[in-house]
């Protein structure tokens, strides 16, 4: 059984990096977005910066990942901004993002597809649980699907622009470096129960 969201603390779960020579104290937690530190389990043990979380300390913080679906069997896709970070003009799921400390699954999954696509309102089909690391970061990701074909309204900030992808475009595409390795590895894991919801 997946989990379905994640538990926290009664009381503030502490702040990583603990206090050391090498990090002194909240030094880039103060104005920094924290995000919640978890087990497999989804018990929060931790609040770490998004900056930690990202530095090569693979400590597990979860995301949202947001599938959006046509009733013809097609996918919109987003292009991140370039200004992104990691991977920027990358193709990628139509939605995703992180929790924020304090947020639960759906929360997270909502406010995020508002901020992307001006999605407020869906159905999201939950798809399972997958822990994605890399040699920068690891996440355990949340995996949602939504059937339809809603006005989207790319946010610019964010996404450089979003269509809807055939299955064979996505397939012929696949293998060629304009999809980040996440969607790539996440697409062929839920292919099948994606298209099934159809």
């Amino acid at each position: 059984m997946s989990v379905i969201d994640i538990v926290y603390p009664a009381q503030a779960a502490p702040l990583y990096p603990h206090p050391s020579v090498d990090h002194p104290g909240r030094t880039d937690a103060d104005s920094a977005e924290m995000l919640p530190l978890i087990r497999e389990s989804g018990l929060v043990y931790g609040q770490a910066s998004r900056n930690y979380c990202h530095s090569g300390s693979k400590v597990l913080h979860p995301v949202v990942h947001l599938h959006i679906l046509d009733r013809l069997g097609c996918l919109y896709l987003q292009k991140r901004s370039a200004n992104k970070e990691l991977l920027p003009g990358k193709w990628d799921t139509a939605v995703g993002g992180h929790l924020m400390y304090g947020e639960q699954v759906l929360e997270a999954l909502y406010r995020e597809a508002d901020e992307e696509l001006s999605l407020k309102a869906f159905n999201p089909h939950f798809l399972g649980t997958d822990v994605w690391e890399t040699e920068r970061d690891r996440e355990f990701v949340f995996r949602f699907a939504a059937i339809g074909h809603p006005e989207l309204a790319p946010n610019p900030a964010e996404v450089s622009e979003g269509r809807w992808w055939s299955t064979d475009e996505i397939d012929a595409a696949l293998g060629s470096g304009i999809f980040t390795p996440n969607f790539e590895a996440e697409y062929s894991a839920i292919r099948e129960s994606l298209f099934a919801l159809l």
